[in-house]
C-alpha cells in the first residue's frame, strides 16, 4: 500500500528532566518512558531522541518542556542538547513573548511553539511573529475533548477552533497545530470533522494534529484531510509506526 509522506515529527515531553508518558493531559500523572522500541532506556531524554534520530532517521522532533509551560524554569540546556543531535525542533516551551520566544529559539530549536492555554492575546501573537519572523512560529491549537483552552486572564474569546486557528493566522504564524489533550496518549484515533474545518479556515498554512494516533489507518485519514504532518509518540515508540516505512 502506498502512503503519501506526511510530516512526522517524533515527540518528546520533559518533565523535571526526564522523558515522560503523557496522557490525557493530566501531567502530574505522566510516568517517565520506560521502554521505546523494546530499547530500556529509563525515561532519558537523549536516549529517545537518538531512537527517533538515529535509529529511525527522523528530521524532525516536537520537544515539550512541560516545565517551561507550568511557568517553572524551563529546561533550555536538555532542548539545546537535544537539538545538538542533527534534528529539525519545534519546541513548546510556554512562550508567550518576544523575549520568551527569543529564549525558546537560542537554544538550537528552529520553530518555537505559542500554545493557546498559555497566551494572553493575538497581540501577543503578532509581536512573537514580527520579531523573531512568522515562518519560524508555530499556533498550539490547545483543545481538551475538541473545546479551546484558553487561560483564565486571556482576552481570547471562547469561539470555535476554527475562528481562534483563522486569527492565530491572522497574526503571522506560519503553521497551526491541532492538538487536543484528551486524546493525548489514549489511542482514541483523531477527529476527521474537527481537522477538516480547521484546514478550511487556514488553506494557506502548514496544519498537523497531536493526540490520537494510533496507527497508519489514522495517517490516512490525516491525509484525506489536507494535515501536512503528525506529532507521534506513543505509536512510535510501541513500533505501531515505523516512519522509515512512509518515506
Amino acid at each position: 500500500m502506498h502512503f503519501k509522506p506526511i510530516r512526522i515529527l517524533g515527540v518528546i515531553d520533559l518533565l523535571r528532566g526526564r522523558a515522560v508518558h503523557a496522557r490525557g493531559g493530566r501531567r502530574a500523572q505522566y510516568l517517565p518512558v520506560a521502554r521505546a522500541l523494546g530499547v530500556d532506556i529509563g525515561g532519558d531524554p537523549l536516549a529517545l531522541a537518538r531512537l527517533y534520530v538515529e535509529h529511525l532517521g527522523l528530521r524532525d522532533l516536537y520537544v515539550a518542556d512541560l516545565d517551561a509551560i507550568e511557568g517553572k524554569d524551563p529546561q533550555d540546556a536538555l532542548v539545546a542538547a537535544v537539538a545538538h543531535l542533527g534534528p529539525t525542533v519545534w519546541i513548546d516551551a510556554g512562550v508567550t513573548s518576544v523575549a520568551s520566544a527569543r529564549r525558546a529559539l537560542r537554544t538550537g530549536a528552529s520553530r518555537v511553539i505559542v500554545g493557546l492555554e498559555t497566551l494572553q492575546s493575538f497581540g501577543q501573537l503578532h509581536d512573537v511573529c514580527a520579531d523573531v519572523g512568522g515562518e519560524r512560529v508555530v499556533f498550539s491549537l490547545d483543545l481538551r475533548g475538541g473545546m479551546p483552552v484558553i487561560a483564565e486572564s486571556a482576552s481570547i474569546s471562547a469561539r470555535s477552533p476554527d475562528a481562534i486557528a483563522a486569527s492565530a493566522v491572522d497574526a503571522g504564524v506560519s503553521a497551526v497545530i491541532v492538538l487536543d489533550l484528551e486524546r493525548v496518549g489514549s489511542a482514541a484515533g483523531v477527529d476527521p470533522s474537527l481537522l477538516g474545518a480547521v484546514r478550511r479556515a487556514v488553506p494557506g498554512v502548514l496544519l498537523l494534529v497531536g493526540g490520537g494516533v494510533r496507527g497508519w489507518d489514522d495517517l490516512l485519514r490525516l491525509d484525506d484531510v489536507g494535515c501536512d504532518g503528525a506529532l507521534v509518540a506513543t505509536a512510535i515508540q510501541n513500533g505501531a509506526i515505523d516512519p522509515r516505512a512512509w518515506r
